[in-house]
C-alpha cells in the first residue's frame, strides 16, 4: 500500500494580537471577544483582537503615519531583520476592524501632546463607522484612513507582550506577536457581529475562573496571557511590566495532547517561559481550544456557588448567559487536531 501523502507543509502566516486594558472599578480589566461559533478556526473561543498581517500592513508608506517607532526599532524588538512595524500596524487594524478601537492620535495629538482620537462625538462616530466597514471589506487601507483624518498610529503606546507559534501538523499555522496597550478613554469597543459575536471587559483572574468554571473556552496563549496579566492591579502596572520585559522566542514540542494542554492551562505555571514580572511569554502551542471541564454546569447555580456571573455582552447589547455546548467544544478540538478523540468521547456523556 502506498504511503499516505500528507501533502505540502502548512506555511506559517505572520499575525498580530493586542490586549487592550483599562482600570475598572475592581482593578485591571482586559477586553475579550468571542469568535463566531460558525468560524472554521477556533469558533466560540474567547480571544483578544487580532489576525493575520495583511500585505497593506507592510506598506512602506505606513511608517510615515506611525508615531514614536520606526521599522528599524520595531524589527529589533521582534528579533527581525526588517518588516517588524507591520506587526504593530496589523494589531491596530485588527483592533479597529473587530472591536472598533482605533489606537491612533487625532489631528490635534499627532505632534506630541498625546491626545488619542476621540470617538464620542456622533458626527465623528458616523465617519469612523464607515472607515471601519471599508477597512474590514478591503475597500480602504488604514493608511488611507490616516490620510483622510490626519491621524498618526499610536505604535508608541503598544508594548511587545508575547510570541506564540502554531506547531507543525495544524491545518493553519500562525507566527503571532502579542502586544499590550491601554484602551483609549474616549472610545467604546463594539464587536463587529461577524467574525466575533460578543465582547466583555473582565479582570484576568475572573476570566481564568470563568474558564475553570466551564463558561469561557480559550486557546493556550490566551490563558497564558491572562495569567501573565494577573499580578498587575492597574493598567499602568501592566504596561510598566511589559516595558521592562524582554522576549526571546523559543521552540517547544510540536504538539500537545488535549489532557496536557488542559493541565498546563490550569496549572499555576504559564504554558511558556515567564519573567519575574510575569509578562515574558513565548513558545509554541497546539491550536486546539482548551475546553471548559466537561463536568461543569453553566448557569445561575454555578454563578451562585462561584460568585462569578455567567453572562457577557451579547450582540443585542443585553446581558445574558452564553453557554458553550459540549458538542461544540469537542468538535473544534477534533477538527483542528485530528486524532484527538478523548474529548469526543467525553462530549457524549
Amino acid at each position: 500500500m502506498a504511503a499516505h501523502d500528507a501533502g505540502p507543509p502548512v506555511a506559517l502566516r505572520d499575525a498580530a494580537t493586542v490586549l487592550l486594558v483599562r482600570d475598572g472599578d475592581h482593578g485591571l480589566e482586559v477586553f475579550m471577544l468571542r469568535r463566531n461559533l460558525k468560524s472554521d478556526f477556533v469558533g466560540g473561543a474567547y480571544v483578544f483582537p487580532g489576525g493575520a498581517v495583511d500585505p497593506a500592513d507592510r506598506d512602506l508608506d505606513a511608517g510615515r503615519w506611525c508615531r514614536g517607532r520606526t521599522d528599524e526599532d520595531a524589527s529589533a524588538r521582534l528579533g527581525l531583520a526588517s518588516g517588524g512595524l507591520a506587526f504593530w500596524v496589523a494589531a491596530i487594524r485588527e483592533s479597529f476592524e473587530e472591536a472598533g478601537v482605533l489606537l491612533a492620535y487625532g489631528p490635534d495629538g499627532g505632534d506630541g501632546d498625546g491626545a488619542m482620537v476621540g470617538l464620542d462625538d456622533p458626527a465623528i462616530v458616523a465617519r469612523f463607522v464607515e472607515h471601519r466597514r471599508a477597512v474590514d471589506h478591503g475597500e480602504r487601507s488604514l493608511v488611507e484612513v490616516c490620510e483622510a483624518e490626519g491621524l498618526r498610529l499610536a505604535v508608541d503606546t503598544m508594548w511587545y507582550f508575547g510570541h506564540w507559534i502554531t506547531p507543525e501538523g495544524a491545518p493553519r499555522r500562525y507566527d503571532t506577536r502579542f502586544f499590550l496597550a491601554a484602551a483609549p478613554s474616549a472610545q467604546t469597543p463594539v464587536h463587529d457581529d461577524h467574525e466575533v459575536i460578543a465582547n466583555l471587559w473582565i479582570r484576568p483572574d475572573d476570566a481564568l475562573a470563568r474558564h475553570a468554571a466551564g463558561e469561557l473556552a480559550m486557546l493556550p496563549p490566551t490563558v497564558a496571557s491572562l495569567r501573565a496579566l494577573s499580578p498587575s492591579t492597574t493598567s499602568a502596572a501592566a504596561l510598566a511590566a511589559a516595558t521592562a520585559s524582554s522576549i526571546s522566542p523559543r521552540t517547544g514540542t510540536a504538539s500537545i495532547s488535549a489532557s496536557a494542554s488542559r493541565r498546563a492551562c490550569r496549572s499555576s505555571r504559564p504554558v511558556s517561559s515567564s519573567s519575574s514580572c510575569g509578562i515574558k511569554l513565548a513558545g509554541t502551542y497546539a491550536p486546539a481550544i482548551i475546553p471548559p471541564p466537561a463536568s461543569s454546569r453553566i448557569g445561575s447555580r454555578r454563578a451562585a456557588s462561584t460568585g462569578i456571573p455567567a453572562s457577557t455582552n451579547s450582540r443585542d447589547g443585553g446581558r445574558r448567559s452564553i453557554p458553550i455546548p459540549r458538542s461544540t467544544r469537542a468538535s473544534h478540538v477534533v477538527r483542528l487536531i485530528p486524532g484527538i478523540t478523548k474529548l469526543t468521547d467525553r462530549s457524549a456523556r
